[in-house]
């Protein structure tokens, strides 16, 4: 079968898809992921084909945080989903009997599977269905709303989320010919898969029958690779050292984060490995290794602790290495994993980064790393999840699925261009 896999966003959005993918192809089917062209290399270095969609995140938060105004900012947001509704419907063009969608671009990937009769299911690194346990990642409030506010706070993110393709939806819609309106709402039309653990976030009980959590999808390494020299030299050059990235947050605030996090480094007295990710992190000193994008399921289990921003990503690298965690939150679903961290037991309460600073980001590596407690549990926990295999679930529902008829052809000019179904 052939298996296309639709995912848009930073790395952390990209990479878990490349672990599914691998387990599809050995399994035998054809699997292509469907990303931004920056991650073309992530993707063929882990043996699978890249379907390119246009746009390129980093660059729209920068222009988001020069846009002089709302309107320039929606413009931003706007271009942003057309074109990336316009690749999504080429890459199912392409060719493709099954579609898996992440999260964010679930609306595009249902139209283009509904314009050429693919089904669609979809694979979420976040809890998105609104449930009286907890409010999605995303609420705008948190804390104290109780099983009905959690609920109505789920629900507002789920309008939201659909919110910020809608337009995009519609103007795809009729390129390819579709009926005005649009199905309902995400998992309406097949089954959902969320790739965390249920050690991690539980299923709720209120969740549709159709949604699972299936457990973490794990990224692939990429072939043949190999740790830098430098990097294991300084691990052997004393003890296990902090790694510290705040990964696709912060774009261009390179020279003020490392300034903070080299004075953090010297407040807590530890040796750091920072990685660069976008906000252009750099070390210096004998104590401090600066490194770009390398494997986390290599590194973080020769680290003493991990400070991060809580990305979905991150955050499961972290748990699945076994070592505490120093949550620094910024925005979206950060919040959330952060909270996480800190209610099972492996972090120290969380750091949002608008209260970063340097004497603050020292005080709580020396809390992770002073209480036994964080460790104890987070190697319990890192043996629990080793013995869960998240792929398996989606293996063996695409198992019992046969190849569909498809409608071809990406349309021209408004109008849908046949193919011969294939059977």
């Amino acid at each position: 079968m052939r298996v296309l896999i639709v995912t848009a966003g930073s790395r952390g959005d990209v990479a878990p898809f490349t672990g599914l993918g691998r387990r599809l192809l050995d399994a035998g089917h054809q699997v292509a992921v469907a990303a931004h062209p920056s991650f073309a290399a992530l993707v063929g270095g882990c043996g699978l084909e890249h379907r390119p969609v246009p746009g390129d995140p980093q660059e729209l938060l920068r222009a988001w945080s020069r846009a002089a105004s709302r309107e320039e900012a929606r413009a931003l947001t706007r271009a942003y989903a057309d074109g990336l509704a316009d690749g999504v419907a080429q890459a199912a063009a392409d060719g493709a009997d099954l579609v898996l969608t992440a999260f964010g671009p679930a609306p595009l990937s249902r139209t283009a599977g509904e314009a050429f009769g693919i089904p669609v299911i979809g694979t979420y690194l976040v809890p998105a269905f609104a449930t009286r346990r907890f409010p999605l990642p995303g609420a705008r409030e948190a804390d104290g709303l109780g099983p009905e506010g959690n609920l109505a706070a789920g629900r507002a993110v789920e309008r939201r989320a659909e919110g910020v393709f809608a337009g995009a939806v519609t103007r795809l819609r009729a390129r390819l010919g579709l009926p005005a309106d649009a199905p309902g709402a995400p998992g309406d039309t097949g089954p959902v898969f969320h790739g965390f653990s249920p050690l991690v976030v539980p299923r709720p009980e209120d969740w549709p029958s159709r949604v699972e959590v299936a457990g973490y999808w794990w990224p692939a390494r990429p072939d043949g690779w190999q740790p830098p020299a430098g990097l294991t030299d300084f691990l052997r050059a004393g003890p296990p050292p902090v790694f510290i990235s705040f990964g696709s947050m912060a774009p261009g605030q390179g020279e003020r984060l490392s300034e903070l996090v080299a004075g953090a480094v010297r407040r807590a007295g530890v040796r750091a490995v920072v990685q660069a990710g976008w906000a252009g992190l750099n070390g210096c000193g004998a104590d401090v290794l600066a490194v770009g994008d390398l494997p986390h399921d290599w590194l973080f289990p020769r680290t003493a602790a991990v400070v991060h921003h809580a990305g979905a990503g991150t955050t499961a690298a972290a748990l699945r290495a076994g070592v505490p965690a120093v949550p620094v939150p910024v925005m979206a679903d950060q919040p959330f994993w952060a909270s996480r961290l800190y209610e099972l037991g492996v972090a120290p309460r969380p750091l949002p980064f608008q209260d970063l600073t340097a004497e603050a980001l020292g005080d709580a590596i020396t809390a992770c790393l002073t209480e036994p407690a964080h460790r104890r549990r987070a190697a319990e926990l890192a043996r629990g999840i080793a013995a869960e295999d998240g792929a398996a679930a989606v293996l063996a529902h695409i198992g019992t699925a046969t190849a569909p008829r498809r409608r071809g052809g990406m349309p021209s000019g408004g109008r849908r261009r046949e193919r011969t179904p294939r059977g």
